[in-house]
């Protein structure tokens, strides 16, 4: 099969989906949307009954020394809840807080005890949530020994800690940093007052300044993120928060697109009209655009398309890791991570969570087989490069001669402006570099077409799964018209939507039975979810 022949037998809407538009304005309008938050591929699913079974059996294995080892660690817990998050699961209380962290330590030590864990070098650990940082610093203190006592961290190990500005407290600090903390990122979002209240951030612009201050004070590498299309964010706000990343005491930045959720609290303030219209994704192209010209011309170094260094000491190593094919350990309510050939995700109630801790098991809502070896390290290649703006044909071929068919959907690209090649090697233009995630997705579907089934079997399949979908869903909203079906489907969070792509009708039915109830209430109401 080549790829030219896969691409023209799909469907007009997927093909566009895929290859993007023919349009003139590429910087704004190559894509309709933005294809995934996170691009990959994920293999079938694990039987429920099986999980426990499949992650003991993985972890009695001794780790690979070859491969490079991270891991995660969840702390579910926000003091309040900002408006564009679409990851808050619950307030921050101490007696809840107290309880959560026994489990979360009983998890770390009942796993380290296994050959799997005793017998890996981990390169990078990141506490993220939610809102590590809302631990007391006696929690705080208690997690980062049971990391420090249990795991085999290698001694350069990155520890990172997320947390807010307004819990830069000495206390707080010092707990990170006599447990090992020696890289903080923070949430930042934008510097400026109005905007940060108005998304729900508490502090001022010159609070925040003041706070980091303090803690590059304590000798940890800072990061701090921002996000380019919150409501009302201007052109000149978003430069004159560039201008800050310059004069705060930091060592690199992330910049990051808005995602506004479908019916999340974000849009639904924006249509009661409680918050100025967010930047469509013309608006965001821009800003990306005034932010990359920006900083390149002030010297600052980028280590990926969204992530940048003003400091030699930040490497974003964690990052990098989880984003081309590090075995990853999760631990905690809401965790994701792989590992032995099967990718999981963790309850993401704490009741659910704690059960599961009660009974010894490992607190698995759901799993899936990773794709075969061979077409994982193809992905994994594929990701890397993107991650920092080119796509190496010659190395890709020399993995397997199928892939040589790429160049076909590359050379599309590159007729259309979002690419520039050069013997063998395709690199992203400025205006290619907006939408280098619908790309590499594209690009890793394509691959895996290739690679695996014919483009006839895999329609098939995907129809198959469409349907039996549609099914489930008729069941449990006898009510509902197709196109309402359509939109609840469309709520199902894209990593779940991958994973259940090959699952038969039973699975389905009883996957969705099992999802927490306040994401099948979501996905269940009724309307169109949003572009």
């Amino acid at each position: 099969m080549t790829l030219k022949e896969y691409l023209d037998g799909l469907p007009d809407e997927k093909r566009v989906a895929l290859v993007g538009r023919e349009t003139q304005d590429v910087r704004h309008a190559a894509f309709g949307s933005k294809r995934v938050v996170h691009a990959g591929i994920i293999g079938m699913p694990v039987a429920q009954d099986a999980y426990q079974k499949s992650w003991r059996r993985v972890m009695h294995e001794e780790a690979d020394a070859s491969r490079p080892y991270a891991v995660y660690i969840h702390v579910p817990f926000c003091q309040t809840k900002c408006l564009y998050c679409g990851f808050y699961q619950n307030a921050s209380r101490q007696e809840v807080e107290d309880a959560y962290i026994d489990d979360l330590v009983e998890e770390i030590e009942r796993d380290a005890a296994m050959p799997q864990l005793r017998t890996a070098k981990i390169a990078s650990a990141f506490v993220g949530g939610g809102t590590p940082s809302s631990l007391s610093a006696g929690n705080a203190a208690r997690l980062l020994a049971a990391v420090q006592r249990n795991l085999t961290l290698c001694e350069d190990c990155e520890l990172t800690f997320e947390g807010r500005i307004h819990d830069l407290v000495p206390e707080k600090i010092e707990a990170w940093k006599a447990g090992g903390v020696n890289r903080v990122s923070l949430g930042v979002q934008s510097f400026d007052t109005t905007l940060r209240h108005r998304v729900g951030r508490m502090d001022s612009r010159e609070e925040v300044l003041a706070r980091l201050a303090l803690l590059k004070g304590y000798d940890m590498t800072v990061i701090v993120d921002l996000i380019y299309g919150l409501p009302g964010q201007t052109g000149e706000l978003w430069l004159r928060d560039m201008e800050t990343l310059l004069e705060a005491p930091i060592d690199g930045m992330d910049l990051y697109q808005l995602n506004v959720f479908p019916d999340g609290d974000l849009a639904r303030a924006v249509r009661a009209g409680r918050v100025p219209p967010c930047a469509d994704l013309a608006g965001q192209a821009d800003l990306y655009h005034a932010a990359r010209a920006f900083l390149l011309a002030h010297g600052v170094e980028r280590l990926s398309l969204c992530h940048w260094r003003r400091d030699r000491r930040e490497s974003s190593l964690y990052n990098t890791l989880a984003k081309t094919g590090a075995v990853v350990y999760p631990f905690g309510c809401g965790a994701g991570g792989n590992v032995g050939g099967i990718s999981f995700m963790h309850q993401r109630r704490i009741e659910a969570y704690h059960a599961a801790i009660l009974r010894g098991e490992k607190p698995i809502m759901m799993m899936a087989h990773q794709a075969k070896r061979e077409l994982m390290r193809v992905s994994d290649e594929i990701i890397a490069g993107l991650e920092k703006g080119f796509v190496d044909l010659r190395r890709l071929v020399m993995m397997d001669g199928r892939l040589g068919e790429l160049e076909e959907l590359l050379g599309i690209w590159q007729e259309r402006g979002l690419m520039q090649e050069d013997l063998g090697i395709y690199r992203l233009t400025a205006d290619g570099e907006f939408w280098y995630i619908s790309m590499t997705q594209s690009l890793v579907e394509c691959a895996e077409a290739l690679l695996t089934a014919p483009a006839e079997m895999a329609d098939e399949n995907e129809k198959a799964a469409s349907s039996a979908l549609d099914r489930v869903i008729a069941e449990m909203a006898p009510e509902a018209s197709a196109d309402e079906r359509q939109a609840m489907a469309a709520r199902i969070p894209a990593s779940v939507r991958m994973m259940i792509r090959s699952s038969s009708y039973e699975s389905l039915k009883k996957m969705l039975a099992g999802l927490p109830p306040a994401m099948r209430e979501r996905m269940m109401s009724r309307g169109h979810a949003n572009a």
